[in-house]
């Protein structure tokens, strides 16, 4: 059975980004090349750093990321060095343009999953976010995979600027022959904090009721197609207990430059819990991102409310209409037939 990152309590995930060039200007891309570096790591580097998370636990999943992967020429014997290390499942994040005939160098039984982005259920809608011709570039490398047996996903991320689609997928992920779908919440961070002011910024995130409402029931509409959907919460009521994956979970985010994170929204900030010196995984001194993990506030998440406190609302009396839920932390509908 095929596997891919797990987004629950005590799961293990290590997202390499092994470079951070890419071949699109996406308008929510997250990768801040300031603080993550402009490198292509060599694959002998890349090999060193993932024997650090694999002796880490034997039920690691890799998820390979950019930048775009693809452009990595040596994607390939990363994959095939992943495996002989015994990663639990290995799944490559890609924008559909697959460079370096990367299908013809690696068979399904390499990896998982190849992870596809659409941001869009039309090419008018997602080549906005993503640039022009991304559309059908993306839809034909999808039907590339599935017709050479690999096992595919794609990641939506949901905001403003296409939820108007978000009712169309299920059709399309049905004709694509997509085994997991991905709805990802946009986060205000890289470009999207960039946006020329913060009240423009946080526009791109959907508010509590449209959430509550809309994703859970395209979830259901895409279960019932036999696809698993994997979707954040986002959104807590008062009587929902608030878990931190920093505290509850082991996921690493990995930079070329370094850098490594336990929580992706710290990621526009010198807040990484530990950094790699010499192939060496070594902690950070305070105060980093898990100095503030254990905080308990009644927002949630205490790096929502400090760095994207956007999607919080209040009452009359200051106290906060609900919280936000871990990013990391999602829910899972599996797939099953009508």
């Amino acid at each position: 059975m095929s596997e891919t990152v797990a987004f629950s309590k005590h799961s293990v995930n290590v997202f390499f980004h092994i470079l951070t060039k890419c071949n699109l200007t996406c308008s929510h891309c997250y990768i801040n090349p300031v603080q993550h570096g402009t490198n292509t790591l060599s694959v002998d580097t890349i090999t060193a750093w993932l024997k650090i998370f694999v002796n880490k636990t034997r039920n690691a999943n890799l998820i390979l990321l950019g930048g775009e992967p693809t452009l990595h020429p040596d994607l390939a014997k990363c994959v095939k060095a992943a495996r002989a290390m015994g990663y639990a499942s290995i799944t490559i994040d890609t924008n559909g343009y697959l460079f370096h005939d990367i299908l013809n160098k690696i068979k399904p039984d390499d990896i998982d999953f190849l992870s596809f982005s659409l941001d869009g259920a039309t090419a008018k809608t997602n080549d906005q976010i993503r640039g022009n011709g991304c559309y059908d570039q993306c839809v034909s490398g999808i039907r590339q995979a599935v017709n050479r047996g690999f096992k595919t996903s794609l990641i939506f991320t949901v905001s403003n600027e296409n939820i108007h689609e978000l009712h169309m997928m299920p059709p399309l992920l049905r004709h694509l022959g997509v085994n997991r779908f991905f709805i990802q919440v946009i986060g205000i961070r890289g470009k999207s904090r960039d946006t020329s002011s913060t009240l423009e910024s946080e526009k791109l995130q959907v508010d509590c009721n449209t959430w509550m409402t809309l994703i859970p029931s395209v979830a259901e509409q895409v279960a019932d197609l036999g696809i698993t959907v994997i979707y954040p919460k986002v959104f807590l009521n008062d009587n929902e207990i608030f878990e931190c994956a920093g505290q509850v979970a082991d996921n690493y985010f990995i930079f070329p430059n370094g850098r490594v994170y336990r929580c992706p929204l710290c990621e526009d900030y010198p807040l990484h819990s530990f950094e790699i010196i010499d192939n060496i995984l070594v902690p950070k001194e305070k105060i980093n991102e898990q100095d503030l993990f254990a905080l308990n506030i009644p927002e949630g998440c205490v790096m929502n409310k400090l760095v994207q406190p956007g999607n919080l609302s209040y009452g009359d009396d200051g106290t906060p209409d609900y919280k936000i839920a871990c990013c990391l932390l999602k829910e899972e509908v599996v797939s099953r037939k009508s």
